[in-house]
């Protein structure tokens, strides 16, 4: 700052920059700053804990600055207007008079606002449309409460007479004619400011509202008139005529408003005042005003027709006649103006003109009143003419006056005056001494007999003036006045009593009962200092009687209530000033005090009691002029005479003896109650006069036995609010008057505290109480803090314990509490101990103590923003705490002495004290940290080693006693983020631990409640990893060190720590979004839990786990996690150890287990993990069979059970997607760091989606592009890296389902559940790659193997191990040629079963193998290993070459197959890629028959192209329709689970000899599945095709031949198996019935029943045969749907046929179907089947190699074995197998299932298909 500002100035704006600064504290929720009136920042250690409460109560209350202030004194309202522009054509010059109108009572409200306006339209000078406002002020509550209030603009012409467009006659000379300086009405505009005024619609000085303008009809027409139009109307038409302003509505008087809204009101501002005095007048408003309206008039002209134009003048003249120059004014303007004579408007040829025009007359204030006697207002009539020549001769035809000020010395009443109008022949100027000795008003003349003479005489003549003696004969004339003048009286009693002493016929009584009747408060405030001195002078002269005392005294009383009222309380510092400067009566106080004694004395008596509630009210008043006589009597007779001194003091006394005694009145009477209270108001504020005069202490004892003598349950409220006054007096700060007043007030106060009653009040009281006492300023306060803490103490704090939370005076006697203890020393607090008389006592106080700081520092009463106050308290509470815990030491440590309970409550306040947020500096600003540690320190520190260390120390054997109740407190402090004072306690728990094993032998109890309050406290923000390493090295030393700890304790250390590392990861991720890593964590936790055996703590993260899970949809893991709980429960009756929230109706095992269990199943059902909830169902189902004997429940769990089978079968269920992710680096957490894990992708989850969803979960995390194991610099990173690759499960052997029939549905749900291996594969380069890259292509395979089976308890686990191998090229490119193969000849069975399956896959496929693009075909694998140079580099390979040539011969007749089949079938379009295809085809099979031989469809495998029978299984209910086969595209990897799909059967292969091979027939059972666990066998192959004819064996058989068996040729595809083992017995083996086969039929056949299940495991099997309806139409398959191929049955014929080569090789080709590892093939026959075992294992990305291969023999007769280096060659060699006992044949191991297919197709319907 500059320093050039005013103090006040200055004050002003650090206030308000200081509210701002708070109000953006408390939006941001940051803490409240307390500060002083002036602004400045409160020092808490200076004040007194009362002051400081109250400083933060008012500041929290304070309003928002940015809302305008509201202005301390609301009585007065001021309304401001802004013209912005005035639009008419008026063409002249104008007046435009502004003013507030109430239509009601008729009449304008407020002075006029004049603005000249000129005859062009604008003002000359612009800037006036900038300042033309005016304030219209004075405005109190009354005017807002009118019933309408309307802003009214007169428009005056001023110009010549007429007005004809515009006013304007063309002609200089012509305008010289006429007459220019007339004012004549124009017209009107009037707006209704009702809502504006009262701020029902909001205003602002920048909306500008249009008033439209309405003009006057005819000449003669009034304004008055047109108001009333223009009132009375809904609408004007203006012509867009009017005047456009700005409003607004302020708050207060012209002094505020200039000061609050200097930047709309300045000194350029107009200012009109309401006419009349506002609702509260000021002191310094001094204003001598009148306001004079010329209301109508009617002339008559003998002789005449035509009225005049009648104008009125008027001049303020004297005595003598001379005008007043410069004092009446038309209104307000922006440059006021004083003009001396006024001109009303002029009405044209109007016999009774009504103007309704009002000036102002400003009479001279410093002028005496008697140099005013005489003034007057004279009126004089004139015609106005039209021309100007005539009107020049016109003179004033006849004049009116009136008197404004009487020669009493009154103003002229206000109100309208009717005035005679005297004729004036104009001959002679008629002097001021002739018209003033006429009587000037109608009633003049009749009150002073003058009417009859006039009439007698025939009129009135007199120097030129006459009156006609008839009063037809006269004219009339009308005006109103109203009179502001604080220097005229307008009361004629008032007046009476200012002029007494004139008066000789005064009467004393009379006068004052007019005076106190009559006069009005209004004229007595304005002449208070005059009537004041009149009734003491009269008293003072009547000094010897008291005949007038009462009479005085009562109209004394009666100014002094007078002054007390609202509207006039400002003039209280009037009559402060009176008393003080200009009261003389030295004897007045004996006549004040006498009456008024004689008063109080008598106020049993009826009559006295008003005129004594009176006196009482103005009690104050009276004794400042009883102090201000008795002060002014000593100094001028007597001084400080010792007699006087004691006359004067026994009068003091007698009159308070005489109060006191009235005091004790009981009488229910009204009158005695309002005495009574106005005493107890009214005695404390007389307080500072009397001891002006009076003794402090005497005058301390008389009020003690004033308070005393007030009965208890009299006027309770008004007792205390006395009391209260009396502590804030100046008595109070006395020491010797305070010790007497304090007993009184403690007796008062304890007894309502104890009764619950006026508790605001009494905290108030004692809160001021409190507040003097800390001042230095009162001398010595030990004694008061004495009397009050042994009196109120223990009161205040049981008040404390039973007040409500929530009750809003809790904060007041908390502060109440807080300063007493503050303002205690350690005297007082031992005075305060010694006090109790018995140790009952002292104990009970201690419990209520120790209750009440708990409570506080637990759940703080003050609004936590008020930091300053919440640290006050805690030093207070420290300092408490360290004084009673000297007691606890002294009177409640010996054996016989020490309690339980008192010492508990103890360590729990402190440990509450050290925890509490207030105190946890940490989470604090460094400013903040910084203030507080300077001022308190860290009471943490010394509440932890002075009280909790050495108390606990202190107990000594006393500590078992505590223990383990204690340990979960103390843990609570020592996981404060303090190093001090985690060393001071840390110990401790090793003591517990000393002290236990010392009196248990073990620590079991301290180890159980430290794991038990560690989950619960870090869970919830405790501790940190320095408190991890710290509690390590405290707690290992100090183990280290014992005797018998060491080992045990070491162990218990190593626990806690190994709990804190999970607990400190849970809780970094407990408020992470990424649920998952919360999942991981609750699992560590879980299995900690499990590991130390805590029941409670593990099913208590086994249910958040669960939680978890149902949050994120992940309802099979939710199931697998509830199972956990439900495998840990017993099928008994046992009660449970205890209750879980989630089933609080279980109460034994048994119940909580079923409950469990229906939630699994339900859960399992959710997830679509039918097969696990089975399992649960059965178990249920025994215990209601068995055990409960429920068949209610069992049928209902049967039908459960039921459901799940069906689903199984029926319902469609995506198969997940497993991937690889690696969490790289040691930006992520540690449990995650540098580890791999196997994620479960969600349904239909993609890699792509998946890798969304975990950059999004990592955000800041790169993505590796590679797939092999990071660089170092990467794992060491402080960055996160992942790595996201996708991989494959591997399928675990099921023995259950060896040797039997199991449909797909059912062995699909293994292929990617309950899997524990996981294999990806990666192709690299060993070195530079050459031309043809196929021969250095190698495939890294990657098995990983998880710590658990997936789906479990989580999605992931993580991988415990891995195993490599790599793929050579040749191997891989064997791999892909079988692919290639298998993916055709399925293809081409696929089409020839369903004639409706679109060719684009077809198409695709056939276009692939025949016209390679990508690596060349099959000539890149001739060039790379069909050559001698390859074989002389890798003889060993010469089996695996020879395996590849014969894929690439059998291929030619595949394609050839699969081009005839496209051929048939494509439409026009494709016929160009058909021929292209063939064109190339037959090039390249010459070339391959050339090289490797001709083979047939028959030779090159298992499967031919021949006509096959396809069993299809039927999921759909029987009312829908069949699905129609489909297609879905090979290279998507989102294939669903149909409706309706093909079944492969795999049946265990049959080694004698085959009969010939039995045509297909309808199968009876239409059901789809697979015979798993074939043995590995030698299989032998042969081809046999089955001549069109052989319908003869469909007769043999009883059966039908199918529709179309004569049309087509029938190929039957047969291989012998040739099993290493011999065959087992005929008789050993089982009979088993021959499957037969059938093709299919343009008509759908209803099958025989069903077979009754045996070791066939088929879900799907009904005890009942399905009928189907005649005709099934076929479907599109549905985009949900899972396609899947067919597996080709083959038979095998009973010799080999001749002419086929057997391979040198072991290679086992698997078989593919769309995944690169399906190997199954399916092989039925009347007599027997085999299967080709698989030997791969499943890959991932672009290349699908086999892990193991085997060669096939060149020769149709038998399969070479799989060689070693096959992964999954472990089975062993099957026995020999004859036919009848092949379906019960159990292999050592069951291979692998087959891989899922790329493509799938899906049908329904039991059906046959022939190929």
């Amino acid at each position: 700052m500059s320093g050039e500002l005013p103090e006040e100035e200055l004050k002003e704006i650090i206030q308000r920059v200081t509210s701002k600064i708070d109000y953006g504290n408390r939006i941001l929720d940051l803490d409240l700053v307390v500060r002083d009136e002036d602004g400045g920042i409160v020092d808490p250690t200076k004040h007194s804990t009362i002051a400081i409460f109250k400083l933060h109560d008012k500041r929290r209350h304070l309003p928002d600055p940015s809302t305008p202030k509201k202005l301390a004194v609301v009585h007065s309202y001021s309304f401001l207007l802004r013209l912005k522009n005035f639009v008419c054509q008026v063409g002249s010059d104008a007046e435009l008079l502004m003013s507030l109108f109430d239509p009601k009572e008729n009449r304008f409200i407020s002075e006029n606002f004049v603005v000249k306006w000129p005859a062009s339209g604008l003002p000359n000078n612009l800037e006036m449309l900038d300042h033309c406002k005016v304030v219209f002020t004075d405005l109190g509550s009354k005017d807002l409460k009118r019933e309408k209030i309307y802003l009214v603009c007169q428009i005056i012409r001023l110009g010549k007479m007429e007005y004809k467009d515009g006013g304007s006659i063309t002609g200089t000379m012509h305008e010289k004619k006429y007459t220019q300086d007339l004012r004549r009405p124009f017209g009107i505009a009037a707006m209704d400011i009702t809502d504006i005024v009262r701020e029902k619609v909001e205003s602002d000085e920048d909306k500008q509202h249009f008033v439209p303008f309405q003009q006057i009809s005819s000449d003669n027409e009034s304004l008055d008139n047109v108001l009333k139009k223009v009132i009375g109307a809904k609408e004007i038409n203006s012509r867009g005529q009017g005047l456009w302003f700005t409003m607004r509505m302020l708050h207060g008087d012209i002094t505020q408003i200039m000061k609050e809204y200097a930047y709309l009101v300045d000194k350029r501002t107009a200012i009109a005042r309401k006419m009349g005095f506002p609702e509260v007048i000021m002191p310094v408003d001094v204003r001598n005003d009148m306001y004079v309206t010329l209301h109508s008039g009617d002339f008559e002209f003998k002789g005449k027709t035509t009225p005049k134009n009648v104008e009125v003048t008027v001049r303020v003249c004297d005595a003598a006649g001379t005008p007043i120059k410069s004092i009446v004014t038309m209104g307000a303007s922006s440059t006021q103006q004083y003009i001396t004579e006024y001109k009303s408007t002029v009405y044209y040829q109007v016999k009774s003109p009504k103007w309704c025009e009002t000036f102002k007359v400003s009479l001279p204030i410093d002028v005496p009143i008697e140099k005013l006697h005489g003034t007057h207002l004279k009126f004089t009539f004139r015609h106005r003419s039209t021309k100007d020549n005539k009107d020049k001769d016109q003179n004033a035809f006849a004049m009116s006056y009136l008197k404004l000020l009487h020669e009493s010395g009154t103003s002229v009443v206000n109100g309208m005056h009717d005035l005679l109008v005297f004729k004036d022949d104009g001959k002679t100027q008629t002097e001021a001494k002739v018209y003033l000795g006429l009587p000037s008003t109608k009633i003049e003349l009749e009150t002073r007999g003058s009417l009859q003479m006039v009439q007698n005489k025939g009129g009135l003549h007199c120097g030129g003036l006459s009156l006609g003696a008839k009063e037809k004969d006269r004219d009339s004339f009308q005006v109103c006045t109203l009179v502001c003048s604080t220097k005229f009286p307008q009361n004629v009693d008032l007046l009476g009593l200012l002029k007494w002493r004139a008066d000789p016929e005064f009467n004393v009584q009379r006068t004052l009962q007019t005076f106190m009747k009559n006069v009005d408060g209004e004229e007595i405030v304005k002449f208070l200092r005059d009537t004041l001195e009149s009734l003491f002078n009269i008293w003072m002269e009547n000094f010897e009687t008291d005949e007038y005392d009462e009479m005085i005294f009562d109209a004394l009383v009666f100014v002094i209530q007078l002054i007390a009222d609202k509207k006039y309380q400002h003039f209280g510092p009037v009559l402060d000033s009176y008393i003080k400067k200009y009261f003389s009566a030295t004897l007045a106080y004996k006549k004040l005090m006498s009456v008024l004694n004689m008063y109080v004395s008598r106020a049993d008596e009826r009559e006295k009691q008003e005129p004594l509630f009176k006196s009482l009210k103005a009690f104050d008043y009276i004794f400042k002029f009883i102090v201000r006589s008795r002060v002014l009597f000593a100094q001028v007779s007597e001084g400080h005479s010792v007699q006087g001194r004691q006359q004067f003091d026994a009068e003091m006394r007698g009159l308070f003896t005489s109060i006191n005694s009235m005091m004790k009145y009981t009488s229910t009477s009204d009158a005695i109650l309002l005495c009574q209270g106005a005493a107890m108001k009214s005695l404390p504020i007389i307080v500072p006069v009397v001891l002006e005069v009076f003794d402090h202490r005497e005058f301390s004892l008389l009020l003690k036995e004033f308070i005393e003598n007030i009965p208890p349950d009299r006027l309770v409220r008004q007792k205390m609010i006395c009391i209260d006054d009396l502590v804030l007096s100046k008595l109070f700060e006395i020491p010797e008057s305070r010790n007497v007043l304090l007993q009184a007030i403690t007796r008062q106060l304890k007894p309502l505290l104890e009764r619950k009653e006026e508790q605001h009040i009494c905290a108030q009281v004692l809160g001021n109480v409190l507040e003097i006492l800390y001042r230095k300023d009162v001398g010595p306060t030990h004694t008061d803090v004495s009397i009050l803490m042994l009196a109120l103490l223990r009161t205040v704090i049981q008040a404390v314990i039973y007040m409500d939370r929530d009750s809003l005076l809790i904060g007041n006697f908390v502060a109440c509490m807080l300063g007493l203890l503050r303002q205690m020393n350690e005297y007082h607090y031992q005075e305060y101990i010694n006090n109790f008389q018995n140790r009952t006592d002292l104990l009970d106080f201690l419990m209520e103590i120790f209750m009440v700081f708990r409570d506080l520092v637990s759940k703080n009463v003050f609004p936590r923003d008020w930091s300053v106050m919440i640290m006050l308290q805690n030093s207070v509470t420290l300092r408490a705490m360290m004084q009673f815990s000297q007691t606890l030491n002294r009177q409640f440590i010996s054996d016989q002495d020490f309690v339980y309970q008192l010492w508990n409550n103890f360590f729990h306040l402190a440990v509450a004290f050290l925890t509490q947020s207030p105190l946890q500096l940490e989470n604090f600003s460094t400013g903040k940290r910084t203030k507080i540690m300077e001022m308190y320190k860290d009471m943490r520190r010394e509440v932890g080693i002075k009280i909790i260390h050495t108390m606990w120390n202190n107990l000594g054997r006393h500590k078992i006693r505590f223990i383990p109740e204690m340990v979960g407190p103390f843990l609570e402090v020592t996981l404060i983020p303090e190093t001090e004072l985690r060393k001071a306690t840390i110990p401790i728990f090793f003591d517990m631990m000393q002290c236990e094993f010392n009196t248990r032998h073990n620590f079991k109890e301290v180890e159980n409640e430290m794991i038990t309050q560690l989950d619960v406290l870090v869970e919830g923000g405790k501790g940190d990893v320095q408190y991890k390493e710290l509690f390590n090295a405290i707690m290992s030393d100090l183990c280290s060190k014992h005797q018998f700890l060491c080992n045990t304790g070491a162990e218990f250390v190593k626990l806690v720590i190994r709990l804190l590392e999970r607990l400190l990861d849970y809780r970094t991720i407990q408020t992470d979004e990424n649920k998952e890593n919360r999942m991981s964590c609750t699992v560590n936790l879980l299995n900690f839990y499990k590991e130390i055996e805590r029941q409670e703590m593990y099913l208590r993260y086994l249910y958040k786990l669960c939680d978890l899970h149902l949050e994120c949809d992940n309802y099979t893991e939710a199931a697998f996690t509830l199972q956990l709980h439900a495998d840990r429960l017993k099928w008994s009756d046992d009660k449970l150890s205890f209750p879980l929230e989630k089933y609080p109706q279980a109460q034994t095992q048994r119940q909580l287990k079923e409950m469990i269990y229906h939630d699994i199943t339900d859960y399992f059902d959710r997830g679509k993990m039918w097969e696990n909830g089975i399992k649960l169902c059965k178990e249920l189902a025994k215990q209601f069979e068995n055990e409960l004997f429920d068949y209610v429940q069992l049928s209902q769990l049967l039908k459960k059970q039921a459901y799940f089978y069906d689903h199984i079968m029926r319902s469609p269920r995506p198969e997940p997607e497993y991937f690889r992710v690696g969490f790289y680096g040691h930006g992520f957490l540690p449990f995650l760091r540098n580890k791999m894990f196997i994620f479960r992708g969600k349904e239909y989850e993609r890699l792509a989606d998946f890798n969304s969803r975990l950059q999004n979960m990592y955000p800041s995390a790169k993505m590796l592009d590679k797939t092999t194991m990071p660089e170092k610099e990467i794992l060491e990173s402080s960055s996160q890296y992942l790595q996201i690759c996708t991989v494959h499960p591997v399928e675990e052997q099921r023995r259950r389902f060896k040797g039997k029939t199991v449909s797909d549905q059912i062995l699909s749900y293994y292929k990617v559940n309950e899997v524990q291996k996981f294999v990806y594969s990666r192709p690299f380069f060993k070195s530079n790659k050459d031309k043809n890259e196929v021969s250095n292509m190698w495939i890294e395979r990657t098995c990983h193997v998880i710590a658990y089976k997936l789906p479990g308890i989580l999605r992931w686990f993580e991988v415990v191990s891995q195993d490599r191998e790599e793929i050579s090229p040749l191997h891989h490119a064997i791999e892909i040629m079988e692919e290639q193969n298998n993916k055709m000849k399925t293809l081409i069975k696929q089409h020839k079963a369903d004639h409706s399956l679109p060719l684009n896959i077809l198409s695709m496929t056939l276009n692939g193998v025949v016209d390679a693009a990508v690596q060349g075909g099959t000539e890149k694998y001739e060039q790379a290993f069909c050559t001698e140079e390859y074989l002389k580099q890798r003889p060993e390979d010469e089996h695996l070459v020879e395996r590849l040539k014969d894929l690439m011969a059998e291929q030619v007749p595949i394609v050839a197959a699969g081009l005839k089949v496209h051929g048939e079938k494509a439409p026009p379009n494709l016929r160009p890629l058909q021929e292209n295809m063939e064109k190339i085809f037959n090039q390249r099979k010459s070339i391959v028959e050339l090289r490797y031989g001709k083979r047939s469809l028959d030779s090159g495998g298992p499967d031919r192209t021949s006509e096959i029978s396809i069993r299809r299984i039927n999921t759909i209910a029987e009312s829908r329709p069949a699905s129609t086969i489909s297609t879905g595209s090979s290279g998507s990897s989102d294939r669903r689970g149909s409706g309706g799909s093909f079944t492969q059967f795999v049946e265990v292969p049959s080694i004698v000899q085959q009969p010939p091979p039995i045509p297909m027939r309808t199968p009876q059972n239409p059901q789809r599945s697979t015979i798993i666990g074939m043995p590995k066998i030698s299989p032998t192959k042969q081809s046999v095709i089955i001549p069109s004819n052989s319908v003869d064996s469909w007769q043999s058989s009883g059966n039908s031949p199918p529709a179309n068996s004569k049309q087509r040729q029938t190929i039957v595809l047969e291989e012998r198996l040739t099993p290493v083992r011999p065959v087992r017995p005929k008789q050993s083996q089982p009979p088993r019935p021959p499957r037969p086969t059938t093709t299919i039929s343009t008509e759908i056949h209803v099958g025989p029943p069903l077979p009754e299940k045996h070791s066939v495991c088929d879900y799907s099997n009904l005890p009942e045969p399905i009928q189907l309806p005649p005709k099934i139409s076929h479907r599109p398959q549905s985009v949900r749907d899972k396609p899947m191929l067919p597996i080709p049955t083959m038979e095998s014929p009973s010799s080999t046929p001749p002419g086929k080569r057997k391979t040198k090789g072991g290679y086992e080709s698997p078989t593919k179907f769309g995944l690169p590892l399906d190997t199954t093939y399916s092989e039925d026959s009347a007599q027997g089947s085999h299967k080709q075992s698989p030997t791969g294992i499943r890959r991932s990305g672009t290349y699908h190699p086999n892990s193991g291969v085997s060669g096939v023999s060149d020769t149709p007769q038998s399969f070479t074995s799989p060689t070693d280096d096959n992964i999954l060659s472990n089975n062993h060699v099957p026995e020999k197998i004859s036919p009848a006992s092949s379906a019960s044949t159990t292999p050592t191991q069951e291979p692998p299932l087959p891989k899922k297919s790329e493509n799938r197709y899906s049908t329904a319907g039991s059906e046959t298909t022939n190929l």
